[in-house]
Protein backbone atom coordinates (compact mmCIF):
# COMPACT_ATOMS: atom_id res chain seq x y z
CA UNK A 1 0.00 0.00 0.00
CA UNK A 2 1.29 3.44 -0.94
CA UNK A 3 2.07 5.78 1.94
CA UNK A 4 1.54 9.46 1.17
CA UNK A 5 3.22 11.44 3.92
CA UNK A 6 2.59 15.17 4.36
CA UNK A 7 5.23 17.34 2.73
CA UNK A 8 6.41 20.86 3.51
CA UNK A 9 7.56 21.42 -0.07
CA UNK A 10 5.07 23.67 -1.87
CA UNK A 11 5.85 22.89 -5.51
CA UNK A 12 7.83 20.35 -7.49
CA UNK A 13 8.42 21.34 -11.12
CA UNK A 14 9.07 18.22 -13.20
CA UNK A 15 10.72 18.92 -16.56
CA UNK A 16 11.53 16.09 -19.01
CA UNK A 17 13.94 17.11 -21.75
CA UNK A 18 15.87 15.92 -24.77
CA UNK A 19 18.63 18.05 -26.31
CA UNK A 20 17.55 21.40 -24.86
CA UNK A 21 20.98 22.80 -23.88
CA UNK A 22 20.21 26.32 -25.13
CA UNK A 23 17.03 26.85 -23.14
CA UNK A 24 17.82 25.33 -19.71
CA UNK A 25 19.57 28.29 -18.07
CA UNK A 26 16.92 30.72 -19.27
CA UNK A 27 14.14 28.37 -18.17
CA UNK A 28 15.65 27.98 -14.70
CA UNK A 29 16.02 31.75 -14.25
CA UNK A 30 12.41 32.29 -15.27
CA UNK A 31 11.03 29.60 -12.94
CA UNK A 32 13.22 30.71 -10.02
CA UNK A 33 12.07 34.32 -10.42
CA UNK A 34 8.40 33.26 -10.30
CA UNK A 35 8.95 30.98 -7.29
CA UNK A 36 10.92 33.54 -5.29
CA UNK A 37 8.44 36.31 -6.08
CA UNK A 38 5.66 34.17 -4.59
CA UNK A 39 7.85 32.84 -1.75
CA UNK A 40 7.23 29.20 -2.61
CA UNK A 41 9.36 26.41 -1.20
CA UNK A 42 10.19 24.54 -4.39
CA UNK A 43 12.33 22.07 -6.28
CA UNK A 44 13.01 21.81 -10.00
CA UNK A 45 13.57 18.28 -11.29
CA UNK A 46 15.18 18.03 -14.72
CA UNK A 47 15.00 14.58 -16.35
CA UNK A 48 17.53 14.18 -19.16
CA UNK A 49 16.01 11.58 -21.47
CA UNK A 50 19.22 10.52 -23.21
CA UNK A 51 20.35 13.88 -24.60
CA UNK A 52 23.29 13.84 -27.02
CA UNK A 53 24.16 17.52 -26.56
CA UNK A 54 25.47 19.24 -23.41
CA UNK A 55 22.12 19.38 -21.61
CA UNK A 56 23.39 17.27 -18.71
CA UNK A 57 26.43 19.51 -18.20
CA UNK A 58 24.10 22.50 -17.93
CA UNK A 59 21.98 20.65 -15.35
CA UNK A 60 25.12 19.70 -13.40
CA UNK A 61 26.19 23.34 -13.27
CA UNK A 62 22.74 24.50 -12.19
CA UNK A 63 22.57 21.85 -9.44
CA UNK A 64 25.99 22.89 -8.12
CA UNK A 65 24.90 26.51 -7.81
CA UNK A 66 21.30 25.95 -6.66
CA UNK A 67 20.16 23.35 -4.13
CA UNK A 68 16.63 23.55 -5.52
CA UNK A 69 17.77 22.06 -8.85
CA UNK A 70 17.76 18.27 -9.04
CA UNK A 71 18.65 16.07 -11.96
CA UNK A 72 17.91 12.59 -13.27
CA UNK A 73 19.89 11.25 -16.20
CA UNK A 74 18.67 8.27 -18.22
CA UNK A 75 21.03 5.70 -19.70
CA UNK A 76 19.43 6.30 -23.09
CA UNK A 77 16.33 7.84 -24.64
CA UNK A 78 13.26 6.06 -23.23
CA UNK A 79 10.54 8.61 -23.97
CA UNK A 80 8.66 11.41 -22.25
CA UNK A 81 6.30 9.12 -20.32
CA UNK A 82 9.19 7.27 -18.69
CA UNK A 83 10.90 10.57 -17.87
CA UNK A 84 7.75 11.86 -16.18
CA UNK A 85 7.36 8.61 -14.26
CA UNK A 86 10.91 8.92 -12.90
CA UNK A 87 10.32 12.54 -11.90
CA UNK A 88 6.96 11.76 -10.30
CA UNK A 89 8.50 9.05 -8.14
CA UNK A 90 10.97 11.49 -6.57
CA UNK A 91 8.83 14.65 -6.47
CA UNK A 92 8.09 15.86 -2.93
CA UNK A 93 5.98 18.95 -3.54
CA UNK A 94 2.42 19.35 -2.31
CA UNK A 95 1.64 20.38 -5.88
CA UNK A 96 3.50 18.96 -8.86
CA UNK A 97 3.79 21.04 -12.02
CA UNK A 98 4.90 19.51 -15.32
CA UNK A 99 6.21 21.60 -18.16
CA UNK A 100 8.38 21.25 -21.25
CA UNK A 101 11.95 22.52 -21.41
CA UNK A 102 11.65 24.33 -24.74
CA UNK A 103 10.32 27.61 -23.25
CA UNK A 104 6.93 27.12 -24.92
CA UNK A 105 5.31 26.72 -21.49
CA UNK A 106 5.13 29.96 -19.52
CA UNK A 107 6.30 29.68 -15.87
CA UNK A 108 4.20 32.75 -15.04
CA UNK A 109 1.20 30.36 -15.10
CA UNK A 110 2.51 28.41 -12.08
CA UNK A 111 0.87 30.52 -9.30
CA UNK A 112 -2.54 30.26 -10.97
CA UNK A 113 -2.23 26.49 -11.36
CA UNK A 114 -1.02 26.15 -7.76
CA UNK A 115 -3.98 28.13 -6.41
CA UNK A 116 -6.50 25.98 -8.29
CA UNK A 117 -5.06 22.82 -6.73
CA UNK A 118 -4.60 24.18 -3.19
CA UNK A 119 -7.47 26.63 -2.78
CA UNK A 120 -10.13 25.08 -5.02
CA UNK A 121 -9.17 21.47 -4.24
CA UNK A 122 -8.77 20.25 -7.82
CA UNK A 123 -7.01 16.91 -8.25
CA UNK A 124 -5.56 17.91 -11.61
CA UNK A 125 -5.52 21.01 -13.78
CA UNK A 126 -4.65 20.72 -17.46
CA UNK A 127 -3.38 23.72 -19.38
CA UNK A 128 -5.21 24.79 -22.52
CA UNK A 129 -3.09 26.57 -25.10
CA UNK A 130 -6.03 28.26 -26.76
CA UNK A 131 -3.76 30.18 -29.11
CA UNK A 132 -0.85 28.14 -30.47
CA UNK A 133 2.23 29.18 -32.41
CA UNK A 134 3.02 25.72 -33.82
CA UNK A 135 2.88 24.58 -37.43
CA UNK A 136 -0.80 24.22 -38.37
CA UNK A 137 -0.38 21.17 -40.62
CA UNK A 138 2.17 19.10 -38.71
CA UNK A 139 1.12 19.80 -35.12
CA UNK A 140 -2.07 21.84 -34.65
CA UNK A 141 -4.36 19.68 -36.79
CA UNK A 142 -3.06 16.35 -35.35
CA UNK A 143 -3.51 17.83 -31.85
CA UNK A 144 -7.13 18.74 -32.58
CA UNK A 145 -7.78 15.19 -33.81
CA UNK A 146 -6.16 13.76 -30.68
CA UNK A 147 -8.20 15.98 -28.40
CA UNK A 148 -11.50 15.24 -30.13
CA UNK A 149 -10.89 11.50 -29.95
CA UNK A 150 -9.77 11.69 -26.30
CA UNK A 151 -12.82 13.75 -25.28
CA UNK A 152 -15.16 11.32 -27.00
CA UNK A 153 -13.51 8.27 -25.51
CA UNK A 154 -12.80 9.46 -21.97
CA UNK A 155 -15.77 11.71 -21.26
CA UNK A 156 -13.39 14.43 -20.02
CA UNK A 157 -14.27 17.83 -21.47
CA UNK A 158 -10.70 19.05 -21.90
CA UNK A 159 -9.60 21.01 -24.95
CA UNK A 160 -5.86 20.28 -24.86
CA UNK A 161 -4.76 16.86 -23.61
CA UNK A 162 -1.41 17.44 -25.34
CA UNK A 163 -0.46 20.47 -23.25
CA UNK A 164 2.66 19.70 -21.23
CA UNK A 165 1.81 22.35 -18.62
CA UNK A 166 -0.28 20.61 -15.97
CA UNK A 167 -0.68 20.70 -12.18
CA UNK A 168 -1.40 17.76 -9.90
CA UNK A 169 -1.95 16.96 -6.27
CA UNK A 170 1.01 14.89 -5.08
CA UNK A 171 -1.21 11.87 -4.43
CA UNK A 172 -2.30 11.85 -8.08
CA UNK A 173 1.20 11.52 -9.51
CA UNK A 174 2.10 8.88 -6.91
CA UNK A 175 -0.90 6.80 -7.99
CA UNK A 176 -0.88 7.16 -11.77
CA UNK A 177 1.75 5.25 -13.75
CA UNK A 178 2.60 6.38 -17.26
CA UNK A 179 4.30 4.47 -20.07
CA UNK A 180 4.46 4.37 -23.87
CA UNK A 181 3.11 7.69 -25.18
CA UNK A 182 0.46 7.88 -22.47
CA UNK A 183 1.78 11.08 -20.88
CA UNK A 184 -0.67 13.05 -23.02
CA UNK A 185 -3.54 11.07 -21.48
CA UNK A 186 -2.61 11.43 -17.80
CA UNK A 187 -6.00 13.09 -17.08
CA UNK A 188 -7.70 9.94 -18.42
CA UNK A 189 -5.44 7.70 -16.32
CA UNK A 190 -6.18 9.85 -13.26
CA UNK A 191 -9.91 9.61 -13.87
CA UNK A 192 -9.61 5.82 -14.13
CA UNK A 193 -7.93 5.84 -10.71
CA UNK A 194 -10.85 7.70 -9.13
CA UNK A 195 -9.60 11.30 -9.27
CA UNK A 196 -12.68 13.03 -10.63
CA UNK A 197 -12.10 16.73 -9.91
CA UNK A 198 -10.22 17.50 -13.10
CA UNK A 199 -10.23 21.01 -14.52
CA UNK A 200 -8.71 23.19 -17.18
CA UNK A 201 -7.01 26.58 -17.32
CA UNK A 202 -6.24 28.68 -20.37
CA UNK A 203 -2.48 29.22 -20.48
CA UNK A 204 -0.17 31.26 -22.66
CA UNK A 205 1.78 29.48 -25.38
CA UNK A 206 5.22 30.68 -26.43
CA UNK A 207 6.75 30.18 -29.87
CA UNK A 208 9.71 27.79 -29.83
CA UNK A 209 12.86 29.86 -29.30
CA UNK A 210 15.59 27.23 -29.73
CA UNK A 211 15.99 23.91 -31.52
CA UNK A 212 13.36 21.85 -33.34
CA UNK A 213 10.16 20.13 -32.26
CA UNK A 214 10.38 16.44 -31.27
CA UNK A 215 6.83 15.83 -32.51
CA UNK A 216 6.67 13.53 -35.54
CA UNK A 217 4.35 11.17 -37.42
CA UNK A 218 5.40 8.26 -35.21
CA UNK A 219 4.07 10.08 -32.15
CA UNK A 220 0.87 10.88 -34.02
CA UNK A 221 0.27 7.16 -34.71
CA UNK A 222 1.46 5.98 -31.29
CA UNK A 223 -0.77 8.49 -29.55
CA UNK A 224 -3.91 7.10 -31.19
CA UNK A 225 -2.84 3.53 -30.40
CA UNK A 226 -2.28 4.48 -26.76
CA UNK A 227 -5.71 6.11 -26.63
CA UNK A 228 -7.27 2.83 -27.78
CA UNK A 229 -5.19 0.98 -25.19
CA UNK A 230 -6.32 3.28 -22.38
CA UNK A 231 -9.96 2.95 -23.43
CA UNK A 232 -9.69 -0.84 -23.36
CA UNK A 233 -7.72 -1.02 -20.11
CA UNK A 234 -10.10 1.32 -18.32
CA UNK A 235 -12.88 -1.22 -18.87
CA UNK A 236 -11.11 -4.58 -18.87
CA UNK A 237 -7.54 -3.96 -17.67
CA UNK A 238 -8.11 -5.35 -14.19
CA UNK A 239 -10.20 -8.33 -15.30
CA UNK A 240 -9.25 -9.32 -18.88
CA UNK A 241 -11.25 -12.54 -18.57
CA UNK A 242 -14.41 -10.44 -18.61
CA UNK A 243 -13.64 -9.49 -22.21
CA UNK A 244 -11.62 -12.35 -23.67
CA UNK A 245 -13.43 -15.03 -21.68
CA UNK A 246 -16.87 -13.76 -22.70
CA UNK A 247 -16.13 -13.56 -26.42
CA UNK A 248 -14.11 -16.78 -26.33
CA UNK A 249 -17.00 -18.64 -24.71
CA UNK A 250 -19.54 -17.23 -27.17
CA UNK A 251 -17.39 -18.15 -30.18
CA UNK A 252 -16.71 -21.65 -28.83
CA UNK A 253 -20.42 -22.24 -28.18
CA UNK A 254 -21.27 -20.99 -31.67
CA UNK A 255 -18.69 -23.31 -33.23
CA UNK A 256 -19.76 -26.30 -31.13
CA UNK A 257 -23.46 -25.74 -31.85
CA UNK A 258 -22.77 -25.35 -35.58
CA UNK A 259 -20.63 -28.49 -35.68
CA UNK A 260 -23.30 -30.47 -33.80
CA UNK A 261 -25.98 -29.24 -36.20
CA UNK A 262 -23.89 -30.14 -39.27
CA UNK A 263 -23.20 -33.64 -37.91
CA UNK A 264 -26.81 -34.24 -36.89
CA UNK A 265 -28.12 -33.04 -40.24
CA UNK A 266 -25.64 -35.33 -42.02
CA UNK A 267 -26.79 -38.35 -39.96
CA UNK A 268 -30.44 -37.49 -40.58
CA UNK A 269 -29.89 -37.54 -44.36
CA UNK A 270 -27.86 -40.76 -44.21
CA UNK A 271 -30.49 -42.64 -42.15
CA UNK A 272 -33.25 -41.45 -44.49
CA UNK A 273 -31.38 -42.37 -47.66
CA UNK A 274 -31.10 -38.77 -48.82
CA UNK A 275 -28.11 -37.95 -50.97
CA UNK A 276 -25.73 -35.66 -49.13
CA UNK A 277 -22.21 -34.22 -49.36
CA UNK A 278 -19.27 -35.02 -47.13
CA UNK A 279 -19.06 -32.99 -43.93
CA UNK A 280 -15.64 -31.72 -45.02
CA UNK A 281 -17.19 -30.39 -48.23
CA UNK A 282 -19.54 -28.18 -46.26
CA UNK A 283 -18.06 -24.65 -45.79
CA UNK A 284 -19.98 -24.27 -42.52
CA UNK A 285 -17.87 -27.08 -41.08
CA UNK A 286 -14.73 -24.94 -41.41
CA UNK A 287 -16.51 -21.87 -40.05
CA UNK A 288 -17.56 -23.91 -37.01
CA UNK A 289 -14.06 -25.35 -36.58
CA UNK A 290 -12.45 -21.89 -36.84
CA UNK A 291 -14.90 -20.48 -34.29
CA UNK A 292 -14.07 -23.25 -31.83
CA UNK A 293 -10.31 -22.68 -32.24
CA UNK A 294 -10.59 -18.87 -31.94
CA UNK A 295 -12.91 -19.21 -28.97
CA UNK A 296 -10.40 -21.43 -27.20
CA UNK A 297 -7.56 -19.00 -27.94
CA UNK A 298 -9.53 -16.00 -26.67
CA UNK A 299 -10.43 -17.85 -23.49
CA UNK A 300 -6.77 -18.76 -22.96
CA UNK A 301 -5.76 -15.12 -23.62
CA UNK A 302 -8.10 -13.99 -20.86
CA UNK A 303 -6.78 -16.66 -18.51
CA UNK A 304 -3.14 -15.72 -19.22
CA UNK A 305 -4.02 -12.04 -18.79
CA UNK A 306 -5.45 -12.77 -15.33
CA UNK A 307 -2.26 -14.63 -14.39
CA UNK A 308 -0.05 -11.77 -15.60
CA UNK A 309 -2.04 -9.20 -13.61
CA UNK A 310 -1.76 -11.29 -10.45
CA UNK A 311 1.99 -11.84 -10.82
CA UNK A 312 3.14 -8.57 -12.41
CA UNK A 313 5.68 -6.41 -10.60
CA UNK A 314 6.20 -2.65 -10.67
CA UNK A 315 9.40 -3.06 -12.66
CA UNK A 316 10.67 0.16 -14.21
CA UNK A 317 11.16 0.20 -17.95
CA UNK A 318 14.06 2.62 -17.80
CA UNK A 319 17.55 2.80 -16.33
CA UNK A 320 18.73 5.84 -14.39
CA UNK A 321 22.40 6.55 -15.03
CA UNK A 322 22.89 9.39 -12.57
CA UNK A 323 21.07 11.59 -10.04
CA UNK A 324 21.87 15.04 -8.70
CA UNK A 325 20.87 16.58 -5.33
CA UNK A 326 18.63 13.69 -4.25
Amino acid sequence: MLNFEPTTMDISVVIPLLNEEESLQELYDWIANVMQSNRYLYEIIFIDDGSTDTSWKVIEKLSENHASVKGIRFQKNYGKSQALDAGFELAEGRVVITMDADLQDNPEEIPGLYNLIVNEDFDLISGWKKKRYDNVITKNIPSKLFNAAARKTSGLKLHDFNCGLKAYKNIVIKTVKVSGEMHRYIPVLAKNEGFTKIGEKVVQHQARKYGETKFGMDRFVNGFLDLITISFLSKFGKRPMHFFGLWGTLMFLFGTTSAFYIGAYKLYKVFNGIKTILVTDNPWFYIALTSMVLGTLLFLAGFIGELIIKTKSNEKHYTIKEKLNF
